[in-house]
């Protein structure tokens, strides 16, 4: 099996244009046509040796240092997953610091083989990047605290124009809200940590922030924190890689879907992380039907 798998990447390293019948048995690689084959940036990352990830530090619980100054988080697991699949070492990763706005930048200028920073899918975006199978389903919830009388999604939208709901401002903040609670007060705030710190003052009955942070905080805080459980106008999270690369980007697809829905490589990091960081396993893949 080992030899196998080394056979594999060395033929992965010379590139799949070049697979010839020269050997039908052994399957090998003519060099020669390979070095002839369009070049992919999955051949230039598995000849260096290791991948090179854009993302951020300061946005729990997708990327953000532990307590020992560790970069961690989903988008870091989502990253070991495929330096798994390339390599069979999850550590052969360097990640690169970015912000949102040198996200696509970072990608198109080649500074990083791929992003994978909670980026949100559009189709204006997907005019500058190619965007991966989608990893997470994000949307908008409702964070309340587990010790209030009114915590659950049904007694706030039950209270009417009684109850406060705060999230952060932006334009369409308060139509965002009303989607869901349409007699609702809404109380914009200017940064994130006020609209969580308005709802641990009482101020407001919910406070409309990711789903993921819901789960984060209930995972870390589970006495103090409650899922109001409802959620609304989803979106997608994929990671985002350079356009005009078919291989490189069917390699991720590839690695993300074995990881999300089979016990195949990288799936022990995608449920660990799963679990870790929102607090529950992701569902089991039914066997004999397709979940891709």
């Amino acid at each position: 099996m080992t030899t196998r798998t080394s056979e594999r990447r060395n033929l992965m390293k010379l590139g799949g244009a070049g697979l010839l019948a020269a050997g039908a048995a052994a399957g090998l690689l003519d060099a020669r046509k390979a070095a002839a084959a369009p070049a992919s940036l999955l051949q230039k990352v598995l000849s260096r040796g290791h991948l090179i990830v854009g993302t951020g530090s300061a946005n729990a619980p997708w990327h953000f240092k532990d307590e020992k100054g560790v970069l961690t988080g989903m988008d870091i697991a989502m990253a070991k997953i495929l330096a798994k699949g390339l390599f069979d070492d999850e550590k052969k990763v360097e990640f690169v610091l970015s912000t949102p706005a040198s996200r696509i930048p970072n990608i198109t200028t080649g500074k990083v083989d791929i992003v994978i920073d909670f980026m949100t899918v559009t189709p204006e975006r997907a005019q500058l990047v190619a965007f991966t199978r989608p990893y997470y389903v994000e949307a908008v919830s409702l964070l309340t605290l587990a010790g209030a009388k009114i915590n659950s999604f049904e007694q706030i939208a039950a209270k009417g124009s009684g109850a406060t709901v705060s999230i952060l401002q932006n334009v369409g903040a308060a139509e965002l809200v009303h989607r869901a609670l349409p007699k609702a007060k809404v109380l914009q705030l200017d940064t994130q940590a006020n609209v969580i710190q308005a709802l641990d003052s009482h101020r407001v009955d919910g406070a409309a922030v990711d789903l993921s942070n819901v789960r984060w905080l209930v995972k870390q805080q589970p006495h103090h924190y409650a899922d109001a459980g409802k959620t609304w106008d989803n979106m997608l999270y994929s990671a985002a890689v350079r356009l005009g690369d078919p291989d490189w980007l069917h390699f991720v697809d590839t690695a993300f879907s074995v990881a999300m829905f089979s016990d195949m490589t990288g799936h022990g990091i995608y449920v660990s992380a799963f679990q870790e960081f929102f607090g529950e396993r992701p569902p089991a893949t039914r066997s004999g039907f397709p979940s891709i």
